[in-house]
């Protein structure tokens, strides 16, 4: 295999073995990144010379005997994050020159941790897209297929690992951010628990890095193997060290099998609120069946599942109750006139969207009490079950399409389009009551494209669909480079 595609894991034991060293790895991953990502855009900050620096200094440290979990592995930051030296932009050109003081808790714990970071991934607007283009940087496409998107927000953290620009990345989460690009990219990527992983840095420009409680954000861990998953969750996982960590530590607990045969699984492939595509549908069900060769217990209906179509309500209103709060006056009272006019049975997902956008604080209250409702839904279910395997979102990646008006796009499912935000209810499902979610390589489509699903486990125990994912991996194989 070529040494930009092998796992961190691999990087990892070869240096510490001497066969090759951070310098040697940071120049070829430099080297391809300079050949290859004229195509694909992934690398929209690149900074090569501090990398460079990082890894003769890891060279060192190891001649001195150190030893560190991703000492002198070359990876790669969304741009979303703060890093001191880099633009953080966000993909608005009126934050194009914005330069942060310092660095995003997890870009701290990355360096900390010996990783040679090679430059930022690209990002749509805002990270408001499940496509990566900006006017900045321009598209990223993806590896597979250049007129199609890697997707979005981390989308050019998924196309990078799907092209050996690094080993590892690290990207954010709100609406399928970290799962989509896995999805759409071939590569994995997990969702932890909310709350898990401390976020501070990880904000638009230019708000100051305060360590706030985000609400259905998370950041997370990105690789080209489960294990790699497991590698880097465990340099992120824990509280910001200026609140919850004066205090506490993390330990997660381990997971709750071993062994496929012991795993308790429900397997969903149909959503009420929008079709699951044929692809789609084909790689939950080949997952499906390697679950029942490998002797779990698969189920594919269970009464302790909370209501799917309640869920994407809930989760549709809460994540756009935010989208507004910096309107000017006027647009806002054209979206509660708007909303007025909505009738009381209906009940879409653009109903839902609207009424989310003109949420009270009232509304958002009783929305949250509702949410809480279902978290004990989950505990329940989880009693019962080990994890959920379902689709990340209905299709494969998609053609670009740049309509700046996202009421006007559609997405086609075999041939029948709907609205382009419905395909969401899928990443809403464990991000509403803040479940973990790990996404994994399952199939190709007919035209070649990655198929993914992903594995939902129960809260704050995340080493269980990560270990799913491990087991998973070895019956039906993972990643597979678009050279």
């Amino acid at each position: 295999m070529n040494g930009n595609l092998r796992t961190a894991e691999e990087l990892a034991a070869d240096l510490r073995a001497g066969e090759v060293t951070s310098a040697e790895l940071t120049d070829a991953a430099i080297a391809r990144i300079e050949r290859d990502d004229k195509a694909i855009n992934a690398i929209c900050v690149p900074d090569f010379d501090r990398a460079r620096a990082a890894a003769r200094g890891a060279d060192r440290a190891r001649a001195r005997g150190e030893d560190r979990p991703l000492l002198g592995i070359p990876v790669t930051v969304k741009e979303s994050y703060n890093m001191a030296g880099l633009p953080t932009t966000w993909g608005m050109p009126q934050h194009r020159d914005y330069m942060p003081a310092e660095d995003a808790v997890q870009v701290s714990r990355l360096k900390a941790a010996g990783a040679v970071v090679l430059g930022k991934t690209n990002v749509p607007f805002g990270l408001q897209d499940i496509q990566s283009f900006n006017e900045i940087y321009g598209t990223t496409n993806n590896p597979w297929d250049h007129g199609r998107t890697p997707g979005g927000s981390s989308g050019g953290s998924a196309a990078a690992l799907a092209s050996g620009f690094g080993a590892l990345s690290i990207g954010s989460d709100l609406a399928g951010s970290l799962r989509t690009p896995a999805h759409f990219c071939g590569i994995y990527a997990h969702k932890p628990t909310l709350g898990l992983a401390a976020a501070r840095g990880m904000v638009p420009p230019p708000t100051p890095a305060l360590p706030v409680d985000l609400d259905l954000a998370v950041v997370g861990p990105m690789a080209r193997t489960a294990r790699d998953l497991t590698l880097l969750l465990d340099v992120m996982a824990g509280p910001d060290p200026l609140t919850l960590g004066v205090a506490h530590q993390v330990t997660l607990p381990p997971a709750r099998h071993e062994r496929l045969s012991d795993f308790r699984v429900l397997v969903l492939d149909q959503h009420p609120l929008i079709p699951t595509g044929a692809a789609v549908r084909a790689g939950v069900n080949r997952v499906a069946d390697a679950l029942v060769d490998g002797g779990a217990r698969v189920e594919r209906h269970s009464p302790l599942l909370p209501d799917l179509t309640e869920a994407a309500l809930l989760y549709t209103q809460l994540l756009f109750s935010g989208s507004v709060a910096r309107f000017p006056i006027e647009a806002y009272e054209e979206l509660r006139a708007r909303a007025a006019r909505l009738g009381v049975d209906d009940r879409s997902l653009d109903a839902a969207r609207l009424r989310g956008m003109v949420f009270s604080h009232r509304d958002w209250i009783e929305a949250n009490s509702r949410r809480e409702l279902h978290r004990h839904g989950w505990r329940q279910f989880f009693a019962e079950f080990d994890a959920v395997v379902c689709p990340v979102t209905p299709t494969p990646a998609f053609p670009h399409d740049h309509n700046p008006d996202p009421r006007e796009r559609c997405l086609d499912i075999d041939g029948v389009e709907y609205p382009y935000f419905d395909q969401l209810v899928w990443a809403g499902l464990p991000t509403m009551p803040g479940l973990p979610a790990t996404a994994v390589p399952a199939d190709r489509s007919p035209e070649g494209l990655p198929v993914g699903v992903q594995l939902m486990g129960p809260m704050f125990e995340d080493r269980t669909p990560l270990r799913l994912a491990e087991l998973l991996e070895e019956r039906i194989g993972g990643f597979r480079a678009q050279k």
